[in-house]
This record gives C-alpha cells, structure tokens and sequence, in this order.
C-alpha cells in the first residue's frame, strides 16, 4: 500500500532563544527605567495606529446573532498584506504530533476535546465544507494550556509557514482602554467598591466574513484514520495581535453609542475597565446598585454578559443570581500587558475585608545577577544563601500584609475636607524610586494620611553615583505626580514633592543647561513635570522611601511603621514639617558643563602693515582694505560698492608694485621697460585712470571688445594677491577644470604663467581634490603563498565567494537563489553550488557539501562579503572575482533572465564548472600534434575534459601496481606541467607596476564608495599605516567622526591638508 499523494514529517521543530530572551528581561529589572506617565491623549499617535482606528470606524458594523445585536470588527491588516494561503499540510505535523501527545495521555485528551466542544456548542468556531476549505485561507495550529486548574485551547497565530505568519501583517493597534494602574488609583477613591468581569469578552465580538478564512485549523476529535474537519473562526480568537484592541473597541463604540458625553455609564467604561475587568468605588450602596444594574442591562444588548460581581456592601448584590456573583472572597489584580516583567503587580483585594495585599520585590535577584552565576548554579556565596532562605521563609507571611482599600476612613468630614499629595523620593546603591501618600484634613482639624502607591527601581549594575540615582528617584516621583494628576477623581489642593538630597534640590532650582547629558535632561524634566508642585527637603530619619531603597523585612512591614502609614510629622500642622538646613549645600561640579570663554581682540591694519598673507579669501582682503580706507572698524557697516572698487585698485596696485618694483617705476616715469624684463613681451602701460599696469599688447584696432578685455590688468603668480584671486574665480565656478578658470580670469587679468599657477592651487584645494583625486595604487604585491602550494591536493587553499540573487521557479511562484564559488587557489579548479538563502545555516551545510565531494581544505580565503569578513576591497580577492564574472557570463548565455526550475538552475551551474575546470592554465598550441594544455580537470579527473570518455583497463587488472602508477604518472605530470608551462607566466606584474607616493600618517583622505555618489564620500584622517612584507603601505585605519574603520591604499584618496581652524567634520559626512 502506497504513501498518500500529499503528505508531510516534521523532521525537526524549532523555537526562540528562550535562554537568551530569559536573561534579557531578568538584566532589564535594574536598567534605569521609570513609570510610564503619558496619557494616550498626549501622546501622538503613530501612522500604524491611525490606520488601525480609521480601519475600525469604517468596518465595524453590528449583526443579529442569537436575537443579539453583536459588534463585528476587521482584523487590523497591514496596507501592504499580500494574499495569504496555506494549505492543510502547513498545520498537519503539528496536528499529528498534539494527536499523539493526547493519545498517550487520555486525560488530557479528555480536557482538549471538552474545550474544542465548547468552541463548537456556542458558535465561536463553524465547521466550513470541502468546497470552501478548498479555496485560499490560512490555516493556525492549536494547543491546551492548563495554569491554576484552568484549560484553554491556544491558537498559535504566529505560526510560521514559507517565512510568513498571521500576526505579522496585523496591526496591534492603540492602546484604548485605562491604564490598570489609573484604575486602581480610582478604585480607592471612595467606600463602596464593586468589580465585574465580562465573561469571554474577545468571543462576544465577531469577525466580518472576508477575515475568517484567515483563522481556519484542523480537528478530528482523535480520530487518526479519518481526514481532519476544517474549520473557521467566527469570533476573535486569543492569539492574534489585533484582539484586544478589537474587542475594547467594539465595547466602548457601543457605550458610546448609547450614552451621553458626561454619564456616569460612559466614565465607567472609559475610565474604571482595565480589558474585560470593572473596578469601581462609588459614595453610597444605592449608588453602586443602580451602576449595577444600568451597566449590566448597557452591556448585555451587545452581547457582552457581566458576571463574577463583588462588593465589600452585601446588599449591593443581593438581588442579583447566584451565577452573577463571585464565589471567591480574593480577587486578584493581573495586568495583561505584553511585557512579560509586568505580567502581573501581585496585588489582590478582599472584598469581605475591604483590604489589599501585595509581593515582595526583586531585590535579591539582583544580587544574585552581580555574581554571574548560571540558572542551575546551586553553589551560592554563604550570605546570598542565607538572604535567599529568609526571603523565602517570609513569604508564608505575606498574606498577613494587607493595607485598606479606601483612601478615607469614615470619621473624616470628606464634604468639607482639603486633600494633598505628598510624594517622598530617595536612593541607595541597591535601589531607588518614590512613595505617594495622600493627606486630608476636614474643618475639624482631623487629618489622615493614606498610602497611594509606590514605584520602586533596582538600581543599574553600570556604577552610577548616589546623587545621580537620587535624581531617578526624583524623577520617579515627579512622574507620580504627573500620573496622580492624570487619574485622580478627587479634588488635590496641593502637590509636595520631598527629598533628603541637598544636591539634588540644589539641581532643580537651578537652570538645566548648566549640567551634563544625564544630570540636565533628567532635571529638565522634572522641572517640566513638577511646574505647579513645591519641592521640600526631608531629612533621612523621616524620609518613608528610605525604606523602599533599603528594604525591610516582612515582620517589620506587617507592624505599625512610616511605610503603610506615612511619615508622623504629616499629622501636624506644616510649621512642624522639617525645613532645609541653613547651611547651603556645595554644588557639584563634577556634574557641570566645561565652560569656556574667549576674549578677542581685533585691530584694523594700517596702510603699511596690510599684508596680503594673513587673509584667507578675496573678500577678507577687500574688506579689511575698504575698512582701513575709511577708518572703519569690523563692527561697522559693511563697505559699499564704489568703496569695494577703490579697494580692489589698491590691493592690485600693491601686487604689482611688490612683484614688479623696478618695472612699475619706469612706466609710472613714463619710460618703457627694459629689455630684460619679463613683461617685456606684453608692452605693458599705465592705466592713468586706475594707475594700474595693463598689458599694451597688439590688439588695439579690434572693435567689438571692452578696454578691460583687451588691457588686462598684469599680475605674477607667485603673489599672495594672486592666489586669494584664483581662489575667488575656483570658487565661483563651482572648482571646474584649470582651463575653465584661466580663461574666465583672462578676460580681466593676464596672469604671468597663469596656468601653472591655477595647477598648483588647484592641486592643494581640497574642494578641487575631492572631485579629481584619484587613489594611490601601491605597486602589485607578491603572490600570496596560498597561490603557490605544489604537490598539494586541490582545494588544499580555497577562496569562497557568493553571488546572485537568482530567480527560480517553485510552483506558480518566484524564489531567490544564490550560488556559491569555491575556488582552488593554486591549481584554479572551481567548485559551484547552490544556496537557498544567505544566512549563515544554508552557506554551512554547502561547505559540508563541498567538503565531502572535495576534501577538507587547509585554509580558506574570502572577501569582504558580510557573511564572512570585512575590511578588503574585490582586488584583494581577484582569482575568485574573476571566476565569478565568468560564471555569471555562461550563466547568462544559457538561462538568460527568465526564471527556472531550481533542478534546471543547479544543473546549468554544474555544467558551469565542468567547462571551467575545463579551461587551458598556460598557451594553447595550434599543432595537432602536441599534446592536450594543462587544465585543472588534469588533476581533478586524470583527463583535460570531462567530456571525453575514461580509459577501460581490463577487469584483471582493477587492483594492479600498473593501475596505480598510471595515477601517479597523471598527478606527476600535471604538476611538472603546471611549474613549466603555467607557474612562469605568474611571474610578471600585469598592472601597478610603480610605487606612488606613499600615504603619509595622519593625512587627510577621502574613502571611495562606489555605492555612494563622490560627493558623499566621507573624509577623515589616518590614524595608522599597514604595511605588507615587501614594506609598501597596502591599507591604513583611518578616523571618521571618532569611528575607525581600516581600508586599503586602493580605496583612500589623499587630499591636501586642510586649512587651519578646520577639520574634517567640515566636509562630506557620508557613510564609510
């Protein structure tokens, strides 16, 4: 009997690093963290979230289900969500391999199929026939999960098939619902407290049509030898990203719907409901029985039944069935959140009591963390041993450490009362953070003080100093602060911040700039937060979140103390508070900015001591001139036009009297030239209007062209004046050729060996250097040794490189596929394969491959691909760059561009390398009658080609010496070959024959980046020269922005030196 037609083996599973993703979240307990304090109306939503919320307001709709009308919603899709298909056999070894697991154990089986029957008795899953499950849809595999006594069925929409999954092309959404921690500050409020909890809320809401064939799965109550029932979800399921906010969201556009902007109803919902959970206190019984029964009736006729009601008033709840109510006098307070370090605050509230209780922090944790030791490490230091068996001992305790619900006793006056927040801040070396407590006093002069909450941080393993963590701690408690504003009901008077830091005090009443990073940004924030507040100095004695820092132990906490019931000195009156020592704390300086000042003094020069050297561009110099000409200071207003003209003339008069002195006097006398004068050949002037020598030259009779042009001023090149002119001209022309900017400066200056002067700057201006300079190439290096191993088997020095991508054919759709070149790098024998992927899983096991057709090479090169090294540019790695060209070529000629079968594709490549290995190593000779060239199929196979057919020795002689010396004759001829006829040509230097100048340390340099345009190279300096053997300079670790990075000669451009006063920053900033 044969295998079935489609059918699929889990060859092996695999999951996360769930050790790694274990060490993370434990290492992030004592990162500097604080509390989240922004509401979600402050922060901006992200254009993901937008999406969501617009994607619900149009396609949520209602359907009649059961005589209900019941909220549908979308599934959250991506805007660019391809069309997913799976088919069954995606999900079948997960289904098999859960069979086999409930087969052996018919108790659990037993849970697995009550709980599937419950999905299917009320209508949250619908079995779909096999027309339907024929068609496109995704199908999720499922699994029981048992915690506290308690099954449900999982639906793992995560599951990965072909590299796609469910969840990754669904939005989560924006957090809509309360934050637990604003809820529960709410929830003590006042004296009646009730809580609800909507029973399966994700299953009350349903999914439109065109997203249930997304959520499909696969179930035959165990029945093996039948084929798998398909089905379909109806409702949103746990497990998908999209859920929670779905189901939040259909459950608050109903309230919405049906209530007013300022109902009790609508507060309710917004505010006291953390998911499904309703926690909520209320002034009077009467009062939470009508929220009751009002919220109850809302709910229900969207599909949404509250049960599980509690109260700490009976009579609240009297009326209502017994399946209504809860049984359990505890209910315990869990935050779903998707950070697994805040899966739940531990926090549990007896309604009977009216009280709370909470756990113990992770203190110790971290102490163990200091020591590096492992998870299974049982041998721990004596003291830690003795701390973990005390902390374990107590928490048989912790149930006895309970505090009350509501903020107020019933002997406070609440309606003539004046409320204050006081929040406590402080540090130590194990931990920091703040402790809230609320103080009322009515008219009568009672006052009482309430813990609100806490928020504590271990403090970082990074050494930070205590009055830095003072100032997290501070900053802890300002954002209490922020969030007690935000959640609080109550009317607050007044908000105190306190903390036995002077120094930290000291930083917030003074200005943020002054600080470094960490000290100024925290207490930037601070301040912003605590604008309205009023920050006092409490000395450490008195202080409660000292304890919070220092820890206590579980028999002191359950005792009377400062911590449950805040500091004594708040019951008085405020004369009575502590106040801040008279003596001023010294500041510290460690944590100031350096700041500098500089002192500038400016003179203008005077007419006899200008010198042109000392500017550093034409519009310096005209400044400076037209300045000193009206005796004007830098200050001043700038010069006009016809004071920029005077000041031209005279800068030019200067250069030509300083270069020409002897000639300039004989012209102003009215003389000619001597005979031995350089300018002799211009017959130079004087221009009686400007007093500046012009060229006389023989163009006088021309028409058509200005005086200027035709009497260009005279200039040598060797004057500063010059330079700072051609300067100005490069400059404005945007640094073109030398040609470019000698013939715009001729039509006004005539320049005395102008354009050896415009080479000459232009070859040390950096700007012109960075479009024209090329790299220094070194001289060609020795071959490697890896080039010249004789007598040794092939592959015994082997070079890899990767390339593609390359289009395949699997079904009707386009895979990637990349090739793989090994390449001997004595005899050149190339060996291909194929890679599906180029992660580093696919390239080893091609090396395996390679290694059990080819041997296991001594060593192995490989270029600067990332999968291997770094650093080389593809030169350094020619012999197998070249071969890849080739491959690609032949490639090309037989496959073109059109995508194949992968079979096809690896065959291709096979007879690739068969026609490589095939290829002459030295001259081809035209006589027919030498003998076949030597290629590397002559040591790989024994023959020149592959193609031709393999000597037949007689049966007889399979094992004989004769057999084994004919090997041998081969093997030792290809290699005498190999030295005679191949080796002698890699003798001489094909290219790269000179040596350059050499590149210099600390030299500025441009990095060439053939993926990037030249103008976004990025320049830096050397730091440190590499040289090879021969002693030429071959690479160099050059500095960009503080970052080093080593490249080659080959790719370095050397510039000039920068000017002074600039770096490299100045210029191109591209990545390297």
């Amino acid at each position: 009997m044969g295998r079935p037609a489609h059918s699929a083996q889990c060859l092996f599973t695999s999951s996360p690093p769930l050790m790694d993703e274990l060490y993370k979240h434990v290492e992030r307990l004592w990162q500097v963290d604080t509390v989240p304090y922004r509401l979600e109306r402050e922060v901006t939503r992200s254009k993901q979230d937008q999406q969501a919320v617009a994607m619900l307001e149009a396609k949520t709709v209602r359907t009649k289900v059961d005589g209900i009308l019941r909220y549908a919603t979308p599934l959250l899709r991506h805007a660019n969500m391809p069309t997913l298909h799976a088919p069954k056999e995606s999900v079948m070894p997960m289904l098999r391999s859960t069979e086999r697991r409930l087969l052996r154990d018919p108790k659990q089986a037993d849970a697995y199929k009550k709980e599937m029957q419950k999905l299917i008795g009320a209508g949250a899953v619908q079995e779909v026939d096999q027309e339907t499950s024929s068609k496109e849809g995704w199908y999720i595999p499922h699994h029981l999960v048992s915690h506290n006594g308690k099954n449900r069925l999982v639906f793992n929409c995560s599951h990965q098939y072909l590299g796609q999954t469910l969840n990754q092309y669904l939005l989560p959404g924006p957090t809509l619902g309360a934050s637990l921690l604003g809820v529960l500050v709410r929830f003590r409020e006042y004296p009646i407290a009730v809580s609800g909890d909507i029973k399966g809320m994700f299953h009350q809401v349903r999914l439109r049509p065109d997203d249930r064939p997304l959520l499909r799965f696969l179930w035959r109550d165990l029945k093996v030898d039948q084929p798998p029932r398909t089905f379909e979800w109806q409702v949103l399921p746990f497990g998908t990203t999209c859920s929670p906010c779905c189901a939040i969201y259909a459950l608050q556009r109903h309230v919405v719907d049906h209530s007013q902007p300022d109902d009790a109803l609508r507060f309710s919902v917004e505010k006291c409901f953390y998911v499904d959970n309703c926690l909520q206190s209320v002034r009077t019984p009467g009062e939470a029985k009508m929220l009751v029964d009002q919220l109850r009736d809302l709910l229900a006729s969207a599909g949404f039944e509250l049960r599980q009601w509690a109260c700490n008033d009976p009579s609240v709840l009297s009326h209502l069935p017994r399946e209504a109510r809860s049984e359990s006098l505890d209910l315990w307070l869990a935050q779903n959140k998707s950070d697994p370090l805040e899966s739940t605050l531990g926090l549990s509230w007896n309604w009977e009591t009216d009280c709370f209780g909470y756990k113990h922090r992770p203190l110790i944790i971290r102490q163990l963390w200091d020591k590096q030791r492992g998870w299974d490490d049982s041998n721990l230091p004596p003291e830690l041993l003795r701390a973990w068996s005390i902390w374990e001992a107590e928490l048989e305790s912790l149930p006895l450490l309970t505090f009350p619900r509501v903020y107020v006793p019933a002997d406070i006056n609440l309606g003539s009362a004046t409320r204050e927040v006081h929040i406590f801040a402080d540090a130590s070396e194990q931990a920091y953070g703040a402790v809230a407590y609320l103080r009322t006093e009515d008219k009568e002069g009672r006052t009482h003080l309430s813990f609100l909450f806490a928020r504590s941080r271990v403090a970082p393993r990074r050494l930070h100093s205590i009055p830095r963590l003072e100032l997290c701690g501070a900053l802890v408690a300002a954002q209490l602060a922020r969030v007690l504003k935000n959640e609080l009901t109550v009317i607050v008077a007044h908000t105190v911040l306190w903390s036995d830091s002077t120094t930290v005090l000291t930083w917030l009443h003074s200005q943020s700039c002054r600080y470094k990073v960490f000290v100024g940004a925290r207490v930037a924030e601070i301040q912003e937060l605590t604008e309205n507040c009023t920050w006092r100095y409490v000395d450490s004695a008195n202080n409660p979140a000292d304890d919070l820092t220092r820890g206590k132990t579980l028999e002191a906490l359950i005792d009377p103390n400062r911590w449950s019931q805040g500091p004594p000195f708040l019951l008085q009156s405020p004369e009575a508070w502590p106040e801040r020592p008279s003596m001023e704390a010294l500041e510290d300086t460690a944590e100031l900015r350096k700041a500098t000042f500089c002192g500038v003094t400016v003179t203008s020069p005077t007419s006899t001591s200008m010198d042109d050297k000392v500017y550093n561009t034409w519009q310096e110099l005209m400044d400076a001139t037209a300045q000193e000409l009206n005796g004007q200071t830098p200050a001043s207003s700038p010069p006009t036009a016809e004071e920029y003209q005077q000041a031209e003339m005279i800068v030019l008069q200067r250069a030509q009297q300083q270069s020409f002195p002897e000639d300039y006097k004989r012209l102003k006398a009215g003389k000619s030239v001597s005979s031995g004068s350089r300018l002799l050949t211009l017959a130079p002037e004087i221009d009686k209007s400007s007093d500046l020598m012009r060229v006389g030259g023989r163009l006088r009779r021309l028409e058509g062209l200005d005086d200027l042009t035709l009497h260009p001023v005279v200039l040598d090149a060797s004057h500063p004046t010059t330079r700072l002119l051609i300067q100005k001209y490069d400059g404005d022309l945007h640094h073109p050729g030398p040609e470019r900017v000698f013939a715009e400066l001729r039509r006004s200056f005539w320049i005395i060996r102008g354009r050896e002067a415009i080479r000459r700057y232009q070859h040390a201006c950096v700007e012109c250097q960075c479009w024209r300079a090329r790299p220094s190439i070194p001289k060609m290096a020795d071959l490697p040794a890896a080039r010249l191993r004789l007598h040794k088997p092939a592959f015994h020095s082997t070079g890899v490189d990767c390339f593609g991508p390359m289009l395949v054919k699997v079904g009707r759709r386009h895979e990637k596929r990349w090739g793989i070149l090994f390449k001997c790098l004595t005899t050149r024998a190339v060996h291909l394969d194929l890679l599906s992927s180029m992660d580093a899983d696919a390239y080893l096991m091609a090396l395996r491959r390679f290694i059990a057709r080819r041997g296991t090479p001594a060593e192995m090169w490989s270029d600067q691909g990332t999968n291997f090294k770094g650093g080389e540019p593809p030169h350094f790695g020619g012999v197998w760059e070249r071969e890849v060209r080739s491959v690609k070529s032949a490639l090309y000629t037989c496959v073109g561009a059109q995508p194949v079968q992968e079979e096809v594709l690896l065959t291709v490549l096979l007879e690739v390398e068969a026609i490589l290995n095939s290829k002459p190593l030295g001259y081809v000779s035209a006589d027919i009658a030498d003998i076949d060239p030597v290629t590397p199929n002559s040591l790989l196979m024994g023959r020149p080609d592959g193609s031709l057919p393999q000597v037949v020795y007689p049966e007889t002689e399979i094992l004989s010496r004769r057999r084994w010396r004919h090997s041998q004759i081969l093997a030792d001829q290809f290699w005498s070959r190999f030295i005679r006829e191949y080796l002698p040509g890699l003798q001489t230097r094909q290219k790269w024959h000179s040596t350059l100048p050499e590149l210099m340390d600390k030299a500025v340099v441009m990095l060439v980046d053939p993926q990037l345009p030249r103008a976004l190279w990025p320049i830096g300096h050397v730091i440190k020269i590499h040289r090879s053997d021969d002693g030429c300079i071959r690479s160099a670790d050059v500095n960009i922005k503080g970052h080093v990075y080593t490249r080659p000669v080959a790719r370095l451009v050397m510039l000039p030196a920068l000017p002074s006063g600039e770096d490299d920053t100045s210029l191109n900033s591209g990545p390297p």
